[in-house]
């Protein structure tokens, strides 16, 4: 990815952040906000133009990636990693999987795979663990997936190449969110965890989008290499709970955030700015206690988009495909509280909704398969993994 030149001034010292007393959701709450909802305009089932065919269930499901062979990888939020060859329907779980601190927003997280993993068969987990002194932390691991030719298969030689520091308390807001650049750099959203002020503390890497090498090695290049330790990690900072990030067809970086009361965010990622979390915010605190807009604070990089009443975005993938050319360049994201798909369409760095559809259920993930079919995971139990093609 080509460095961009825009760079907003940061805030690194603490005295300046003002103390904030409340957290954004419960710690063991779900992660969806609580603002009050007001239901969008949204095309119901019939509107919709594309069918919705129900593919397999899982528990809990957080993340899928698709093999090269067309089979699926899915996360299970308790810590199950699932293998779902599509042609026949079997699902066999894969072993090796790391403890996962299951709880609250915790547990088992995204699963993507290296860039050469046809050659190398690496793929790369991210997960909740716990620490000391009832604290947890994000972490992030390399591993060799070896499958057997019946659909199982387990992780070889995993290694943590990433944790998040420091580990706290509490069981939101990890994000984890994995991606690589056409860079060939490993992307991280690392979330604030509910505590607010480490997203401008350099100190630590909560509330921070993180850039390493494929093994976990900080890249020479980092706009804060120089700094040394978690600092040099980081790509931008002021970031409140980014759960999910995508390269555009153009290789810019793009993340929507979760945000507090009415203010979820779609941001495009640039080098070393500063997104003003917890100084700034289109949203307010939970308690009605009001957060200084985007607009009273130039310095800080504002986002392309927000949504009040909120959509509460899980997932953020860009369409490339065939089947929907009425979509090529667009992002989707998933909807938690709005159980919604949610179509965003860019002119330029400029971004606004397009389209929304309701899905009647809370959606986690969204990807595109290989015969360019959208690809939904519903949240919670018995969540339906959902096929999206073209109506007749």
């Amino acid at each position: 990815m080509t460095p961009l030149s825009h760079r907003a001034p940061l805030l690194l010292a603490m005295g300046l952040l003002p103390i904030l007393a409340t957290t954004a959701c419960s710690a063991a709450g779900p992660d969806t906000t609580t603002a009050a909802q007001a239901t969008p305009a949204a095309a119901s089932a019939d509107q919709r133009p594309f069918t919705a065919t129900e593919v397999s269930r899982f528990d809990q499901p957080w993340a899928m990636t698709f093999l090269p062979d067309g089979s699926l990888l899915v996360t299970e939020k308790r810590g199950k990693l699932q293998h779902l060859d599509l042609a026949s329907g079997q699902k066999h779980e894969i072993t090796g999987v790391p403890k996962v601190a299951y709880g609250g927003q915790g547990g088992f997280g995204d699963v993507i795979l290296h860039p050469d993993f046809a050659r190398n068969n690496v793929v790369y987990v991210s997960y909740a663990e716990e620490g000391t002194l009832d604290t947890r932390g994000a972490a992030v691991a390399r591993a060799t997936l070896a499958l057997n030719a019946d659909g199982s298969g387990a992780l070889k030689d995993l290694k943590v190449i990433w944790r998040q520091t420091p580990k706290v308390s509490g069981q939101g807001h990890y994000g984890h969110r994995l991606a690589f650049g056409p860079d060939g750099k490993l992307w991280i959203s690392s979330s604030e965890r509910q505590k607010f002020d480490p997203a401008q503390d350099m100190s630590g890497n909560l509330g921070k989008i993180i850039r390493l090498n494929d093994d976990g090695s900080v890249p020479a290049d980092n706009p804060f290499a120089s700094q040394g330790g978690v600092a040099a990690q980081v790509w931008s900072l002021g970031h409140r709970n980014v759960l999910g990030i995508a390269f555009d067809a153009n290789g810019k970086l793009w993340a929507q955030e979760m945000g507090p009361a009415g203010g979820d965010e779609l941001n495009l990622i640039q080098r070393g700015a500063n997104y003003g979390y917890p100084i700034v915010s289109n949203g307010d605190h939970y308690d009605g206690r009001p957060i200084p807009d985007h607009d009273t604070r130039p310095e800080f990089a504002a986002p392309k988009v927000t949504w009040n009443p909120v959509i509460s975005p899980a997932g953020l993938m860009f369409y490339n495909g065939t089947l929907f050319p009425q979509w090529k360049g667009s992002a989707f994201i998933g909807g938690l509280s709005s159980t919604s798909l949610v179509r965003v369409a860019f002119d330029g760095e400029n971004a606004r909704e397009a389209e929304r559809f309701n899905m009647g259920e809370r959606i986690r993930e969204v990807e595109q398969g290989p015969d360019g079919a959208l690809w939904l995971l519903e949240d919670g139990s018995k969540a339906r993994l959902l096929k999206l093609t073209p109506k007749a």
